[in-house]
C-alpha cells in the first residue's frame, strides 16, 4: 500500500461521466477500513457529470498521491479520453505501481486505449463490449470481471458489484459483506429486463436502436485508440 496505515484508491472523474459510475463504488470504498479515496481530474474544478451533477474533484493529476487502487468510470465523456494523452499517461504512470487496476462501464476502453488490457478478459457496458476486442482484451459477458490485477465492471448500477468484489479482495469477505449490509444493498428491481440476457427481443431491439448513432461515434474513438497501440 502506498501508506501503511492507508489503503489510496483514486477515481477519475471527468466531464460528461456516468455519475453512478463514480459514485457507486465511491460509496462502498469510503466505507472500508483505513482507506483514502481521491476524485482526481487535472484541475480542481466542478466536474459535470452527463446527466447534470456537478462534482467536485479532491485532487489532481499533479498533486495524486501513489495509488494502490486506480479506478475510470465511464460515460459519454469516455471518448474524449481516448485521445487524451495526459489521461493516458497518468493511468499508464500510476497503473505502474497500483496493486488493482480497474474500470467501471466503458471507463474499460479507456484502459484499453492506454495500452492496460491486451491479453486481458474484460468487460464493459453490454452496448460497447464487442469494442474490447480492438483494443487487445478478451469480452466477457459478466456483471464483474477479475484477470489478474484488473478488475471491470459492465455497465453503470454494477459498479456497486464491482466495489464489493475489490473490497472483499483487499480486506476479505466479512468486510465486504458488512458494507453490503450497512448500504441495504439487496437489489430487488421491478422488472428483469436490466441486461440482453433478461430482456425481450423488443425491448433489446429498440434499446439498441436508440444508441446506435453513439455507438458509432464511440467506436470510430476505438479504432483511433486501437490504430495508436
Amino acid at each position: 500500500m502506498s501508506d501503511s496505515s492507508c489503503t489510496s484508491i483514486g477515481l477519475l472523474l471527468f466531464p460528461a461521466l456516468t455519475q453512478l459510475d463514480l459514485t457507486g463504488p465511491y460509496e462502498v470504498f469510503v466505507r472500508a477500513p483505513n482507506i483514502k479515496v481521491h476524485l482526481i481530474w487535472k484541475n480542481l474544478d466542478l466536474v459535470v457529470s452527463d446527466r447534470g451533477m456537478a462534482i467536485q474533484p479532491t485532487t489532481t493529476f499533479n498533486a495524486c498521491p501513489e495509488l494502490d487502487v486506480i479506478c475510470v468510470p465511464g460515460g459519454p465523456g469516455q471518448i474524449n479520453l481516448m485521445e487524451d494523452e495526459e489521461v493516458l499517461s497518468f493511468i499508464r504512470t500510476q497503473s505502474k505501481q497500483a496493486k488493482l487496476v480497474t474500470a467501471v462501464c466503458t471507463g474499460s476502453l479507456v484502459l484499453g486505449a492506454a495500452g492496460l488490457l491486451r491479453g486481458y478478459k474484460a468487460t464493459t457496458h453490454w452496448a460497447s463490449l464487442d469494442q474490447l476486442t480492438l483494443l487487445g482484451a478478451e469480452p466477457v459477458s459478466e456483471r464483474v470481471v477479475r484477470d489478474r490485477n484488473r478488475i471491470t465492471g459492465a455497465g453503470v448500477t454494477s459498479g456497486i458489484d464491482f466495489a464489493l468484489n475489490v473490497v472483499s479482495e483487499m480486506y476479505g469477505s466479512d468486510i465486504a459483506q458488512n458494507i453490503q449490509l450497512h448500504m441495504e444493498y439487496d437489489p430487488a428491481p421491478p422488472f428483469t429486463c436490466g441486461s440482453p440476457r433478461t430482456a425481450s427481443e423488443e425491448q433489446l431491439k429498440k434499446a439498441q436502436e436508440q444508441v446506435a448513432p453513439f455507438i458509432e461515434k464511440r467506436r470510430q474513438a476505438t479504432l483511433k485508440a486501437a490504430a495508436r497501440l
